[in-house]
């Protein structure tokens, strides 16, 4: 009897101790690799940070600053295995606000065990977008100047004006913003969010003339001052002349990854004639995440 009760003393500390192990040995922790294309560095003010979205709800997977990939983040094997979707967006480097911010630049569902992430949903779709401008100055009464200023309209149909731009509204966190690059730095034609209303320095711009703030249209005279080593007025011939994507708040003074539209004003270009833009460099963003 006494070895029997020592048997089933013995089973149940085994028993007991097997169980404990097994606890013990299940994971805590898991891994989260991503792997993207097209991003850049985005200075010292802001950082990029992924999340997990579980049960509709954000969890923050880390913060990073280097666009070298893949990357592997440890991340809670609950919140790991529950996440329907993987999401990316730009924070502030000093940030007291546990939330997302509105800038969110990739975003994808998971199947299985990875997902594909994409800005087109996210950001916006700019496949189908197209572009138009003209050379002219319209904020002084110099005739000799036209081939210094560009705006994104549509004459030919004059009198009638209409926008030279088709862009998607874009979702919170972005604005548009033009660009002419001028010995290889990019000069900024102003930010906006309209492409039938005139851009957000309209009435600021530090080049434009002395006679108004210009047609209601995204564009810009280089009248007065200088930029990039280049006194103004210019003929804008030869330049490009580029819209990209920024986000908001924006603290660098070239353009995002993101440029939807982006053209060569011809050698032969004529004043106050419309241009057709081409698609440009970076329209799309994507990458893939894996746990």
């Amino acid at each position: 009897m006494k070895k029997v009760l020592n048997l089933a003393i013995a089973f149940t500390m085994v028993t007991f101790f097997v169980a404990c192990n097994s606890e013990e040995n299940t994971p805590t922790t898991g891994n989260l690799t991503v792997d993207f294309t097209g991003l850049e560095e985005l200075g010292s003010d802001f950082v990029y940070e992924g999340w997990l979205i579980v049960d509709g709800s954000p969890v923050s997977t880390g913060t990073f600053t280097s666009v070298s990939f893949p990357q592997t983040y440890t991340v809670g094997i609950d919140d790991l295995e529950s996440a329907s979707t993987f999401v990316l967006s730009i924070e502030p480097a000093v940030d007291s606000d546990p939330a997302p911010a509105a800038t969110k630049i990739l975003a994808g569902d998971f199947s299985g065990n990875s997902a594909s992430v994409t800005s087109t949903g996210i950001v916006g779709d700019f496949s189908d977008s197209w572009g138009k401008y003209i050379l002219a100055t319209p904020t002084d009464a110099d005739d000799s100047n036209e081939a210094s200023g560009v705006w994104f309209l549509d004459n030919s149909d004059a009198p009638t004006v209409v926008a030279g731009l088709s862009l998607p509204i874009l979702t919170d966190g972005w604005k548009y913003e033009g660009w002419v690059v001028l010995n290889g730095t990019p000069v900024s034609t102003g930010t906006f969010s309209a492409v039938d209303l005139a851009d957000d320095n309209a009435a600021t711009s530090p080049y434009k003339g002395s006679i108004g703030n210009g047609p209601g249209f995204p564009g810009e005279d280089y009248l007065t001052g200088s930029a990039a080593g280049v006194n103004f007025p210019t003929d804008l011939k030869g330049a490009t002349i580029v819209i990209s994507v920024e986000p908001i708040p924006d603290n660098s003074t070239a353009p995002f990854t993101l440029k939807p539209l982006a053209h060569v004003v011809p050698a032969n270009a004529e004043n106050h004639t419309v241009i057709d833009m081409g698609a440009g460099p970076q329209i799309n963003l994507s990458g893939s995440v894996t746990r």
